[in-house]
């Protein structure tokens, strides 16, 4: 798989931390990370991401927001999730999901499939 440009929306810094190690293992550039929905919307918005990987709540509330603004660029994106959360909204009903703990091979199974890799 070529280099991604990940953006990160996780607000716990040291999940965020280990993420961004991961990706970095993987060979990809961290985008963010960002702590809450508007600051992910926004850089969704700017353009230049490749994928994004959401935890369902960041602080400012749901993820939401930033899901739509990637979806609306035509980009890929991944559901992360530490529990039992309810279901997403009908537009993101099918995403993939990446559940906590995050591992490494998770990590890389998860970005293959939804690059198509």
């Amino acid at each position: 798989m070529t280099s991604l440009r990940v953006l990160v929306a996780e607000d716990e810094p040291l999940i965020a931390m280990m993420m961004e190690d991961f990706l970095d293992l993987l060979g990809h550039q961290v985008v963010g990370p960002v702590e809450t929905a508007a600051e992910g919307a926004k850089l969704a918005g700017e353009g230049g991401i490749d994928v994004a990987i959401c935890d369902v709540n960041l602080r400012d509330g749901p993820s939401w927001p930033v899901l739509d603004a990637i979806k609306a660029e035509g980009k890929p994106y991944i559901i992360a999730t530490g529990g039992h959360v309810d279901a997403p909204p009908a537009a993101h009903a099918g995403a993939p999901q990446l559940a906590k703990p995050y591992t490494l091979d998770g990590l890389r199974d998860v970005l293959e499939k939804v690059m198509g890799a």
